[in-house]
């Protein structure tokens, strides 16, 4: 059990890390810069801290990457999403009695009430891009010491590009949380059927067409 539980512990405290931070930043309501070096840099040192416990997922839709490419049993999976989420709410919450406000910053932008499946096709991209990255640096070894910094470079590049039109959560449980504290799970379905098939569509992708060439 040791071999799940502390695991899964290291994925409750990075994902509580990283919707805190990611959400304290946006509720601040600072320029989108701010948001994005949140994210990106908390994500960056979590990989650092957490890395050799749990390969620092924090991110339900990276758990779905790398399960389907076989790279975590499904027990594991399992876990780390339970755990995953309970950390993201649990951040959500905390913000909110802290910040005394509904506002902990909600993974919305302008896409997500005009055309909500739109946003959702947005996030589909922005989770293949750094479900790849994670599979190129991190899983197949080719970021090296660098992978970290590769990984957080690229969720932040993602929220400068998608931070003002979706949120650019890339993460359900980033997403999930905040939501909940505001009410408002309209657009949760939508987000989670993008998110987690750009994580899918990755895994599938970095494992059976572009893996590592065999000598």
């Amino acid at each position: 059990m040791d071999n799940i539980a502390k695991p899964a512990l290291a994925e409750f405290i990075g994902t509580f890390a990283l919707v805190f931070i990611g959400g304290a930043a946006v509720a601040s309501g600072q320029p989108v810069v701010v948001p994005a070096l949140a994210h990106g840099l908390i994500l960056a040192a979590l990989i650092y801290a957490y890395g050799h416990i749990s390969e620092t997922h924090i991110n339900p839709a990276v758990t779905a990457g790398l399960l389907i490419g076989g790279k975590i049993t499904f027990a594991r999976a399992i876990a780390y999403w339970v755990a995953q989420f309970a950390g993201g709410s649990g951040a959500a919450l905390v913000l909110q009695i802290i910040l005394g406000t509904n506002n902990v910053g909600p993974t919305v932008g302008s896409l997500t009430e005009s055309n909500v499946w739109a946003a959702a096709a947005f996030e589909f991209i922005l989770v293949f891009f750094l479900v790849s990255t994670i599979y190129q640096t991190a899983i197949y070894g080719k970021g090296g010491n660098m992978a970290a910094f590769a990984i957080g470079v690229t969720l932040a590049a993602a929220i400068l590009a998608g931070g003002t039109y979706t949120g650019a959560s890339l993460n359900p449980a980033r997403t999930l949380g905040p939501a909940i504290v505001a009410g408002d799970l309209s657009y949760v379905l939508p987000y989670f059927i993008g998110m987690f098939g750009g994580g899918l569509f990755a895994g599938v992708l970095h494992t059976y067409v572009l893996g590592p060439i065999k000598e």
